[in-house]
């Protein structure tokens, strides 16, 4: 049985991983460590869940969560959903002095289709770029994006929710090179 849960875990993190094009590619080499105040599994629905402060660890990726449930279809793909109150991701980007960043109520990951799906307050930011929606999709086969607003993630410098982006300039890009990784100050509004 823990053979069975720790390879659900390990696909969950390749296949995460794998979507996030430019983390860090050494990550799926590392071993797994796992926190949570109880794991269940059920071997007859190959479904594993971690529940109460889940913090998942693999190389330079870090996953936060209240709720983890880790799945695999008939075909064996994996899928998992995480869910908090957020529930985050950061990993180090491939070959730079950075992190890729991410949010919301509740991050789905598709095996089969190698898609990422993060819920109701989202955002996801790459070095000193950020996008903020109700709902933010990334499929990596099709290598294609899709953030959509909503009245769930208004905040008080967005009261409608309108998908926001910033997008930084090059110059200002290079020259926060290492900076980008040094946590700051924090509001609902600004994602780290």
């Amino acid at each position: 049985m823990q053979t069975i849960r720790i390879r659900f875990i390990l696909m969950f993190l390749m296949l995460l991983a794998s979507t996030l094009a430019l983390a860090e590619k050494a990550d799926r080499d590392k071993p797994i460590d796992i926190e949570a105040d109880t794991l269940t599994s059920n071997d007859a629905k190959k479904t594993t869940t971690y529940t109460g402060n889940v913090i998942l660890t693999q190389g330079t990726l870090v996953i936060h969560a209240d709720k983890l449930i880790v799945r695999e279809d008939a075909e064996g793909f994996q899928h998992s959903t995480s869910t908090g109150n957020p529930t985050t991701f950061r990993q180090k980007m491939e070959g730079k002095n950075e992190f890729i960043t991410g949010s919301g109520q509740r991050i789905e990951y598709d095996g089969r289709m190698d898609k990422v799906q993060l819920y109701v307050k989202a955002w996801v930011k790459r070095g000193l770029d950020v996008v903020n929606g109700e709902y933010i999709m990334y499929d990596a086969g099709a290598e294609y994006a899709e953030v959509i607003g909503g009245p769930q993630a208004a905040t008080a410098s967005n009261p409608k929710g309108r998908v926001r982006a910033v997008i930084q300039p090059k110059s200002v890009k290079k020259a926060a090179t290492g900076a980008a990784d040094t946590p700051s100050a924090t509001s609902p509004d600004t994602p780290q």
